[in-house]
């Protein structure tokens, strides 16, 4: 039985679509967007439909732009010869958030999932072959997940580097700063051993 006007029920679907959106959320976007004013409620179409009109992925790293290349590849103070190869567009503001990071980055997005039906010709790995056979790369730091997905892309991408005799790094995962080793898992506990630095 439908509790809403169909149009009502349409934005709420939509909304039920995205990532993480349950049914209650969707229903609570739908209604604030519904009680903005008309011209917000324009303004948030404009910017859905501007955004689906200029923004593409970089010809370079894969990253989202609306330029022709994206910022971090036209900077020319990066250090363009470090890969951080990482799953998503998210992923490259979580790195960039640290302001440690140097490098330039490749975004894959998504990973290797036999379950999900995504082999490595459904993600941008094609694409970072060409770049560490065109440009002077030293190194690849691969910064996936930790999850079965991550690291069986990991694994693929460090196999398919191999020939081409560059540093391949995987970041080093270990225990969270105010965690306890007593509700650490075994892999990540191990993860923490073999990245363990001098102090």
């Amino acid at each position: 039985m439908k509790f809403f006007a169909p149009s009502v029920e349409n934005l709420i679907d939509e909304f039920a679509k995205l990532p993480g959106i349950g049914r209650k959320s969707a229903q609570r976007l739908a209604f604030h967007v519904l009680n903005l004013p008309k011209e917000q409620a324009q303004r948030f179409a404009d910017a859905i439909m501007n955004a689906k009109e200029t923004v593409h992925t970089c010809p370079k790293c894969q990253n989202l732009t609306d330029q022709e290349l994206c910022p971090i590849c036209s900077d020319s103070a990066r250090d363009h010869s470090v890969i951080c190869v990482v799953t998503d567009p998210k992923d490259v503001i979580s790195f960039e958030k640290t302001r440690e990071f140097r490098g330039v980055y490749h975004v894959l997005h998504g990973t290797i999932s036999p379950l999900n039906h995504i082999g490595p010709d459904d993600i941008r790995i094609r694409e970072l072959l060409h770049r560490v056979a065109e440009e002077d790369i030293k190194e690849v730091i691969i910064a996936t997940n930790p999850d079965t997905e991550g690291e069986a892309t990991a694994m693929y991408i460090a196999r398919l580097l191999r020939p081409f005799s560059i540093r391949v790094t995987r970041l080093a995962y270990g225990i969270p700063v105010g965690g306890h080793l007593e509700y650490i898992d075994e892999v990540t506990l191990m993860r923490a051993l073999e990245g363990r630095q001098d102090i």
